[in-house]
């Protein structure tokens, strides 16, 4: 691991003399004590700092060509699976890809009871701005007023959105690996503690953030990725990402460490210097708009955007790799000093908002076949170069190093078989696990008692609605 030292500011405190004080000047220091200790319980209990830090996040992407789904007149539930427990809970909407304005009805939060249905207690209403519904606009990203609700870390909740109105999903995260719901029948059942006969989904439409409010201090990791990120290689509906992995080793390291939220950035097919071809090979499938906007041009709003992030971690340029002179069009073939140059790019913008940026290497994918041209021995040479310069360059404030972590010892160019998913590019559940397990917990050190957390978003209560724009100023 290649880590900078994280120096803690020095902590400023008073000289005092030391005496040999009267009995009487003891028994009253006693009685001074236990009164300070009931009163800073007491404060504690009702005035501890609180701090809004994302629990939940998906990265918003058009949809595929030809997936577009359309809703009216029913309810969807979408699942998410929680980093971190709070008190409070708040969610974002977005209407990003949208070129028309996206109306939600009504919406509501609950814990998850088990597939589509929701602990009917802790069913909460939530408004936009004090109002019961909220209109959208296009590119734009909306967080309710926060309301009550006890939620643990690495549960699931369920969000339900009421489309009264025909809305199309043209903003969505494609690889979701998580099975949601759309009611069977009309009308709004955002409150109902079971959906009947619902239909099921595998993507989620609008939703994009999960926001939670808890007592003292705690801060987000965001991971900005690709498919790896994503979670491609992992069976639906079991929260086995690399990410849901490090979320879990971190909730179980305790003190500190349990005070981190991960908030997966990933996006399948993204690449760190190109947005999502818009024109492809001959005999590439077309992937239209859905692989994402590049890793540089998403990083405001993806990274610094997010509620309480103090870190980022960073795993693009595999595609960048593999897609040149296969998938993306001629004059999109990156180069070990074009990748360089954009990771440098990003280091830069992170550390200027005062974020500590990690690295990983690049896997492996020696015998990838399902996309043309994707490994080559130039491009491995290439994988090679870049990961010598993220290990040995010292640029990022510490690197994981996910290539060591899952590639065969015998035969470096791939990846190790029990911990792959069978596609030579993605691991498998036992491959993330070990990836989590093998990043050193001490690179998050001093991440919790970090300063000026980004807190976009209504947190105080009702009030103006809350919309997203610029955060890097923030």
């Amino acid at each position: 691991m290649n880590k900078r030292p994280f120096t803690p500011r020095p902590v400023r405190g008073a000289h005092t003399h030391r005496a040999f004080p009267s009995f009487f000047m003891v028994m009253r220091g006693v009685v001074l004590a236990a009164g300070m200790v009931a009163l800073s319980a007491a404060s504690l209990a009702q005035g501890a700092p609180r701090t809004w830090v994302g629990t939940w996040a998906a990265a918003p992407q058009p949809a595929f060509p030809g997936t577009v789904d359309r809703y009216q007149d029913v309810t969807l539930r979408l699942i998410v699976h929680t980093s971190l427990g709070g008190e409070r809970v708040r969610i974002r909407l977005s209407n990003t890809h949208g070129l028309v304005p996206l109306t939600i009805a009504a919406a509501h939060v609950a814990r998850r009871a088990g597939g589509g249905s929701i602990d009917a207690s802790s069913d909460r209403a939530l408004s936009f701005g004090g109002r019961a519904d909220v209109v959208v606009a296009p590119g734009e990203t909306v967080v309710s007023d926060p309301v009550d609700l006890d939620v643990p870390a690495l549960s699931d909740l369920a969000v339900s959105l009421y489309a009264a109105g025909r809305i199309a999903a043209s903003t969505v995260h494609a690889l979701a690996q998580q099975t949601s719901y759309v009611s069977a029948g009309r009308g709004n059942v955002t409150g109902a503690e079971h959906l009947p006969n619902a239909r099921t989904i595998d993507n989620w439409p609008f939703l994009t953030g999960v926001d939670v409010e808890v007592r003292g201090a705690a801060a987000a990791v965001v991971v900005l990725g690709d498919s790896l990120v994503d979670g491609d290689g992992t069976d639906p509906d079991t929260n086995t990402r690399w990410t849901d992995a490090l979320a879990a080793r971190l909730h179980k390291a305790g003190a500190e460490h349990a005070n981190i939220s991960v908030l997966n950035e990933g996006l399948i097919g993204n690449r760190l210097l190109y947005d999502s071809a818009s024109r492809h090979a001959p005999g590439v499938p077309d992937f239209g708009h859905a692989l994402g906007e590049a890793g540089v041009a998403r990083f405001e709003r993806d990274v610094l955007c997010q509620s309480g992030v103090r870190a980022v971690i960073i795993h693009l340029g595999t595609n960048d790799i593999g897609f040149g002179g296969g998938v993306a069009p001629v004059g999109e073939s990156a180069t070990a000093d074009s990748l360089i140059a954009g990771y440098r790019v990003l280091i830069a913008r992170g550390h200027k908002a005062g974020l500590r940026v990690i690295g990983t290497t690049l896997t492996p994918v020696e015998g990838v076949t399902v996309l043309p041209a994707y490994d080559t021995p130039a491009k491995e040479a290439m994988r090679r170069v870049v990961n010598d310069w993220i290990r040995g360059s010292g640029e990022f404030d510490a690197v994981i190093d996910l290539d060591a972590s899952l590639r065969d010892p015998l035969r470096q160019t791939r990846l190790l078989a029990r911990l792959a998913s069978g596609d030579h590019l993605h691991p498998n559940a036992a491959g993330y696990a070990a990836a989590a397990g093998e990043v050193p917990l001490d690179m998050f050190d001093g991440l919790v008692s970090g300063q000026q957390l980004r807190t976009p978003g209504n947190a105080d209560g009702r009030g103006e609605l809350q919309r997203i724009g610029s955060c890097s100023g923030m």
